[in-house]
């Protein structure tokens, strides 16, 4: 190579030379890539502007607005038709009368339950045509309110006399051996034993053969006598409450208030023609937790204030210790046809009615 060829490449190779290929910048070279794409046919679909923005799609909100127009028409219809809008959802079954179990009671209603159809009960549904066939099943139904400190105990103490104030009832009123009249052991378990008053009536009421109204057992136990009545089914339907306060030298006094329905038929008598009863006892007890360093008491058991009942078809006569519902038409005739009761009216106090087993006179029921 001569000295001219060899300045000439040394001069081009930092100029460059006239005419070289350039190569593309970095924006160049993707504007190109865009146009080939957009060239080579439309299967990913119209490219983007190197300096576009595509804002996202605002979202319906329809189902919101629909939303809040039904909500405000059921409120509207609700504050104007409340019974009818709420008779929707109570479980009606089409006759009139609903399935739908009521809430637990936690205070005293203030009126008697609304009307239900006219059916007879029958051995499958005992509660058929009852207030009682939207009540709870035995003990479920006695509502035990919450516990706070009261008296000479402490929360937890109040807590298991609670418990145990319900337990009594259970075993006087719902154990099937002392429905079937045997001695309640459990439930007498639960007394005082140094209440001599109590414990006297126990001893007559529970062995005399001749009861009165004052040592009649029906005053404190469910009992019938098994040659003439039986349980239908396994199922008492019951509805009340217990509530408590201080009471006298700083005991927990206990009030229970519960309503039971016993369906029962004439013993040994089974099948559709059955003849059904509803046997319908509501009890009020007042029970004392006494402080034993006041009061002559035995750990786990409490004396009795009071004890009342209303009674309907479970028998008119002279007190015989069982109840004896009137499957016949000799014992309705004891009823007083002007004392009118509705047995499951507990709007009011048991306190407010004279019908009482053994009293004076026995109510005849509205319905039962």
């Amino acid at each position: 190579m001569s000295d001219e060829e060899w300045e000439r490449f040394l001069r081009e190779s930092v100029t460059g030379a006239a005419g070289a290929p350039v190569e593309p910048s970095a924006r160049a070279r993707e504007v190109q890539r865009r146009l080939k794409e957009g060239a080579a046919g439309q299967e990913a679909g119209r490219a983007e502007g190197w300096r576009t923005y595509s804002p996202a799609r605002p979202r319906r909100r329809t189902g919101w607005y629909v939303t809040g127009l039904v909500a405000a028409v059921a409120l509207l219809g609700v504050s104007l038709f409340p019974q009818q809008v709420l008779g929707l959802f109570d479980g009606d079954d089409g006759d009139g009368q609903s399935e739908a179990p009521l809430a637990a009671e936690s205070e005293r209603p203030r009126e008697a339950p609304g009307g239900e159809p006219a059916q007879r009960p029958t051995w499958d549904e005992p509660f058929r045509g009852s207030p009682a066939a939207r009540w709870a099943e035995g003990a479920s139904g006695i509502t035990v309110p919450a516990a706070k400190a009261t008296g000479w105990m402490d929360a937890a103490q109040v807590e298991r006399a609670l418990e145990q104030s319900r337990r009594f009832l259970v075993d006087a009123g719902l154990d099937r051996g002392v429905l079937r009249g045997e001695r309640p052991t459990k439930a007498i378990g639960l007394l005082n034993p140094h209440q001599d008053d109590v414990q006297a009536y126990l001893r007559t009421s529970l062995s005399s053969k001749t009861p009165t109204s004052t040592n009649d057992p029906l005053l404190l136990f469910s009992r019938f006598r098994p040659q003439q009545a039986q349980l239908v089914g396994d199922v008492v339907k019951t509805r009340g409450r217990l509530s408590y306060r201080e009471g006298r030298r700083g005991a927990l006094e206990v009030t229970a208030d519960v309503t039971f329905v016993y369906p029962v038929a004439p013993a040994g008598d089974r099948g559709r023609d059955a003849d059904i009863v509803r046997t319908i006892v509501r009890r009020e007890v007042v029970m004392s937790w006494d402080d034993p360093d006041k009061v002559s008491t035995e750990p786990g058991t409490m004396s009795l204030v009071s004890y009342t009942l209303d009674l309907t078809n479970g028998g008119c006569s002279d007190p015989t210790g069982y109840f004896t519902p009137p499957f016949d038409t000799a014992d309705k005739q004891h009823a007083d046809a002007e004392h009118r009761l509705d047995p499951y009216d507990r709007s009011k106090s048991v306190d407010s009615d004279d019908t009482r087993a053994g009293g004076k006179s026995c109510a005849t029921a509205t319905r039962s």
